[in-house]
C-alpha cells in the first residue's frame, strides 16, 4: 500500500520561504515519478512541479518557475519542494502525488501530478502578511 505524507506547510509572509517534504512508505520511490500539485479554495487543482524517476528531469508550472525547486532523496524515500519568494497567490493545500507504469511520464510532464494514482492528504500553505 502506497502511503504519502506531506509536511512543512504553515503561515509565511510574502517573500518568505518554506520547504515541503513528502515521505513515502510502501513504495520504492526509485520507480515512481513524484509531483506536487495544489488546490486553493474555490479553484481547480493546479500542477506545480514534478520530478521524473527515469532521468531526473524536472518540470514546473510557469507560475512557480524560478521560485520553486523540486528534489528527491531516494535513499530516504522523500521528495522535497523548496518554495522561495512566496506570494499570496501561492496559498493553497499542497499535495504530493506518485505514479508508476506506462503513463508516469505523461502525468509528470504534462499534468504535474494532477490525476496521479497515489496522493497524500495535503499540507496547507498560507502566504499572508
Amino acid at each position: 500500500q502506497v502511503h504519502l505524507v506531506e509536511s512543512g506547510g504553515g503561515l509565511v509572509q510574502p517573500g518568505g520561504s518554506l520547504r515541503l517534504s513528502c515521505a513515502a512508505s510502501g513504495v520504492i520511490l526509485d520507480y515512481y515519478a513524484i509531483a506536487w500539485f495544489r488546490q486553493a479554495p474555490g479553484k481547480e487543482r493546479e500542477g506545480v512541479s514534478c520530478i521524473s524517476n527515469s532521468d531526473g528531469s524536472t518540470y514546473y508550472a510557469d507560475s512557480v518557475k524560478g521560485r520553486f525547486t523540486i528534489s528527491r532523496d531516494n535513499a530516504e524515500n522523500t521528495v522535497f519542494l523548496q518554495m522561495n519568494s512566496l506570494k499570496p497567490e501561492d496559498t493553497a493545500v499542497y499535495y504530493c502525488a506518485a505514479e508508476t507504469g506506462y503513463y508516469k511520464d505523461y502525468f509528470c510532464r504534462d499534468r504535474m501530478g494532477v490525476g496521479m494514482t497515489y496522493k497524500g492528504k495535503g499540507t496547507l500553505v498560507t502566504v499572508s502578511s
